[in-house]
């Protein structure tokens, strides 16, 4: 299972962290073990029985999008709900011809890949999206570009070429002000992954893909959201909205001095704030108890969980924290936009679901030595604050 501790083990732990990460490429040759992460029969039945549209689940060749009625048919049920049918025989020519296969957020509607994802956020930090693509040719799909998020790639299936040119812009970003220019001469990089294999791009990075060596291709790739210092500058102003300097209004029609009295406010707010030597981990603490996680409904519990032990809960967001109080006799849970205080006697519970393991009510209480009473109410509390669900309902 790739959980936080198998992708550290996998990527090099801190000195990844240290060394590679946002500064450049890494190959790590047969370190994932595929098996159960994803398969083309997984594609085939995500494909066959959820309604996917374009740009959630597309084709591409040559850097644009096969458009839609190629190889897909408008169908309309009695209740006139339209959506677009694939058939399969156009659907495997386009892919013949040289189309690659994109399907967007796979990781929302496959829960092996949806686990390796949440520990991918809990190593590095940040939100990770994963993406699964399929190619048969030696046609790029895309073309050469570059993205604009670092990614993680498991090869699972056959082989894929990557070549890599680095950056031509340092740290691009979706909205800059102005395009990397296109890369010049032969690629810094020309590597072949295989089932296991797993590559580290950061953003900004050119690369052309392509399928050529005389095998269909299959791989995911994680995405990780980037956070730039335009983001810690945002976080800080709403740090400050709480000054005084900040809520007043702009003097856009005062006289210069009223301007630049203002100015000279706001400036030494934002100023004394950025002197602060722990201001990223402040920010970095923030975002991710803030973080919202992934929306799971409790079903069948609306009111409450019963007192069984059976029941198997979640912490649904990667990121959460747990600080002890010691002098108040208390713990802090902080997750999903919301702080909860408990009596120090459920420290243990809670760092059972910080883990972010699927684990049942009765293993919590052992954990503590609570009554199962009393865990299934802490646990309803966190269903309440959208921190935990009912994985597991053993009815």
């Amino acid at each position: 299972m790739l959980d936080a501790a198998s992708w550290a083990g996998r990527l090099g732990g801190d000195t990844f962290l240290a060394q590679t990460y946002h500064r450049s490429y890494a190959h790590f040759p047969r370190v994932a073990d595929t098996a159960g992460l994803f398969s083309w029969d997984d594609l085939n039945r995500i494909i066959a029985t959820q309604r996917l549209e374009p740009p959630r689940l597309r084709l591409s060749v040559d850097g644009e999008m096969v458009p839609l009625h190629r190889y897909a048919i408008p169908t309309t049920n009695r209740r006139a709900v339209t959506w677009s049918r694939i058939q399969p025989s156009d659907f495997h020519a386009q892919l013949r011809d040289g189309a690659s296969l994109v399907l967007d957020a796979v990781e929302k509607i496959h829960p092996a890949v949806g686990t390796a994802a949440e520990g991918l956020e809990r190593f590095l930090g940040t939100s990770v999206q994963a993406n699964v693509y399929a190619s048969w040719t030696e046609r790029e799909g895309f073309g050469r570009h570059w993205d604009d998020h670092d990614v993680v790639v498991v090869q699972l299936h056959g082989s894929k070429r990557w070549r890599l040119w680095g950056t031509t812009r340092e740290a691009p970003t979706f909205r800059d002000v102005e395009s990397p220019e296109e890369p010049e001469g032969e690629p810094m990089a020309d590597l072949v992954l295989s089932p296991g294999d797993v590559l580290y791009l950061p953003r900004g990075w050119w690369h052309s893909v392509t399928a050529d060596q005389g095998t269909e291709s299959l791989h995911l790739t994680f995405g990780m959201v980037p956070h730039t210092g335009a983001d810690l500058m945002l976080w800080v102003v709403d740090q400050l909205r709480a000054s005084l300097a900040l809520r007043r209004d702009i003097p856009r029609f005062g006289s210069l001095g009223e301007q630049s009295d203002f100015i000279d406010a706001v400036r030494r707010e934002v100023a004394e704030m950025m002197t602060d030597p722990r201001l990223v981990e402040r920010w970095a603490e923030s975002i991710d108890t803030t973080d919202l996680g992934h929306a799971i409904p409790s079903l069948p519990y609306v009111d409450g969980l019963p007192a069984r032990r059976e029941v198997m809960v979640k912490l649904i967001t990667p990121r959460g924290h747990l600080t002890p109080k010691p002098a108040e006799g208390t713990v802090t849970l902080s997750a999903a936009g919301t702080a909860w205080d408990f009596a120090d006697s459920a420290a243990p519970a809670l760092g059972t679901l910080l883990t972010n393991r699927p684990t049942t009510l009765g293993e919590l209480a052992d954990s503590a030595g609570l009554e199962i009473k009393k865990v299934a109410e802490l646990v309803s509390v966190l269903i309440d604050g959208h921190a935990v669900a009912v994985v597991g309902t053993a009815l």
